[in-house]
């Protein structure tokens, strides 16, 4: 029974994502993402009625992978136990299967086999077939890099929604003017006002297809502000992901960690290590401790708090023991009626100089993002510069 609890382990170990430590581990990721692509590229094939010739090998070479995604499928949910090792053996699996990449595994091989228990909806599920794309995010939502555009998007998305809220009220507003002055002029072309929306899209967004263009003076004239407004407008979000991406590698460069002038451990994580699956935000640190980066292989982690500590990993902790805490740190109690209270980290009335370093909530240490909303009980450390 132990040897099979042993092989189970190794088995979980392995079919994990993102643990470049463990070599058979990243060539399983590596296979995994070749079965993917390989479905994609048949899938693809199976449109060309040149290749028609080829239909029995291409169903032969989709089967195969629908086989090796149903293996994985299962033995992820016979080792869902190691993956959420708070929840019970019944209560993993089922969490698993309720999960996000859970679904996305589920719908990437049921639409293979619905076709034979249900004949009539073969074409609906065939549209399906396209979640099998998702999967490559799967893998790639594991390593930092994929992590650093998810990052950014989630801190930028405030002033992205803003920036495509004015594109939009500038749309609107484009396309009644330009009805208003061409209507009379081309009643075919611009008969009602979504008329100058289709215009105005194809203008903002610089597609200009010519199927619908001004030819009075007035329309003429509002047509260049809108196309030099448009540019500006459409660049908006573009600078603001591109700050953003500037911003983060600045912050890991010269951010928190070097500012705080503190002594830093690094913890090496072993086989046997009792943090070995766990979220970051569910380590027991020491009091005084935080989680200043995760080191996998030759990658630098941020230290995010749903990330999953692995075999190999090297923690690097700060200590903030030889600073003066009076007079750089501060811990902030949220006790019962504090104003604080369900306010998001960004709205919080502190010093420019000032930011959040850490949230201890119970047993957790949380690492803050702007959004992070402050609850009763807390303690909110904030690092004075």
């Amino acid at each position: 029974m132990k040897n099979l609890e042993n092989v189970k382990k190794r088995i979980y170990e392995i079919i994990q994502i993102g643990n470049r430590a463990d070599t058979p581990s990243l060539i399983f990721d590596i296979f995994i993402v070749c079965m993917i692509l390989l479905n994609i590229m048949i899938t693809f094939c199976q449109t060309f009625a040149q290749l028609n010739r080829f239909e029995s090998l291409l169903q032969t070479l989709e089967l195969a992978t629908i086989v090796i995604f149903t293996a994985e499928y299962i033995l992820r949910l016979w080792t869902a136990e190691y993956l959420y090792p708070q929840e019970g053996r019944g209560l993993a699996r089922l969490k698993f299967m309720r999960s996000f990449y859970g679904v996305v595994d589920l719908l990437t091989i049921l639409p293979y086999f619905l076709p034979f228990v249900f004949p009539s909806g073969a074409v609906a599920f065939r549209m399906f077939r396209v979640v099998r794309i998702l999967r490559l995010f799967r893998i790639n939502a594991k390593y930092d890099a994929f992590h650093v555009i998810t990052t950014v998007l989630k801190e930028k998305r405030g002033q992205l929604l803003y920036s495509i809220f004015l594109v939009l009220v500038l749309m609107m507003a484009s396309s009644l003017c330009m009805y208003g002055l061409e209507h009379e002029a081309q009643p075919e072309h611009f008969s009602n006002a979504f008329s100058g929306i289709w215009w105005s899209v194809s203008t903002l967004l610089t597609v200009g297809y010519g199927d619908i263009y001004p030819i009075t003076v007035g329309g003429q004239a509002m047509a260049i502000v809108i196309a030099f407004l448009g540019v500006g407008m459409v660049a908006i979000p573009t600078g603001i992901i591109s700050a953003g991406f500037v911003e983060y590698y600045t912050s890991i460069k010269d951010g928190t960690v070097t500012s705080l002038d503190a002594d830093f451990v690094t913890l090496e994580i072993t086989l046997e290590h009792p943090f070995i699956g766990q979220e970051l935000e569910r380590v027991p640190l020491p009091r005084g401790l935080y989680v200043a980066t995760v080191l996998r292989d030759k990658e630098v982690l941020v230290p995010r708090g749903e990330l999953r500590i692995q075999a190999g990993d090297v923690m690097v902790l700060g200590s903030m023991c030889r600073m003066r805490i009076e007079a750089s740190l501060e811990e902030v109690a949220i006790e019962r009626e504090h104003p604080w209270i369900d306010m998001q980290i960004r709205d919080l009335d502190i010093s420019r100089r000032s930011h959040v370093i850490m949230l201890k909530r119970g047993n957790r240490n949380l690492q803050p993002q702007e959004d992070s909303r402050i609850r009763e009980g807390d303690v909110v450390l904030i690092y004075h510069r």
